[in-house]
């Protein structure tokens, strides 16, 4: 059975983490993915915050292949802005490579954050953010079947 975004949704930390150390790097992906902030894996108040990030922070990415960035959809309305430089290198949390979403030359706002993506379902991706070399955070992004076929990298 493939793994469902409702199933990233209900997973601990440790879960997610071992999950993104099992999972390759896979293809750059293209286009809009809807975003979930990963705050407190398997607590009861995943739920929420969750939500109150969705509804007026963040609501997910948007990948451009052909340009090697992506812009991220910002506040209520999903505005596009802070961008990021998208490419594949070696992963700061496991062995191998990861899909590194890159604001240290983009952005003033956000030049200190460091993404990290692993493809663990088709159109799935598992995310960790960092802030420096600190963890903070994870997330994962969702690709709608039409949008969600990655491109090489």
């Amino acid at each position: 059975m493939t793994l469902q975004a409702r199933d990233l949704r209900r997973m601990s930390r440790g879960e997610h983490d071992e999950l993104f150390l099992a999972s390759s790097a896979g293809r750059i992906p293209k286009g809009r993915a809807e975003g979930t902030a990963l705050l407190l894996p398997g607590s009861r108040l995943q739920s929420l915050l969750a939500g109150l990030v969705r509804a007026f922070c963040w609501k997910g990415k948007i990948f451009r292949p052909e340009t090697r960035d992506l812009k991220n959809r910002l506040g209520p309305l999903g505005f596009p802005a802070i961008r990021a430089e998208v490419y594949v290198d070696t992963s700061w949390f496991a062995d191998g490579p990861a899909i590194i979403l890159d604001y240290s030359r983009t952005s003033l706002v956000a030049g200190l954050i460091r993404d990290e993506i692993r493809e663990v379902a088709p159109g799935l991706y598992l995310g960790i953010v960092y802030v420096g070399r600190w963890r903070i955070a994870g997330f994962m992004l969702e690709f709608p079947q039409e949008e969600g076929e990655p491109v090489a990298g």
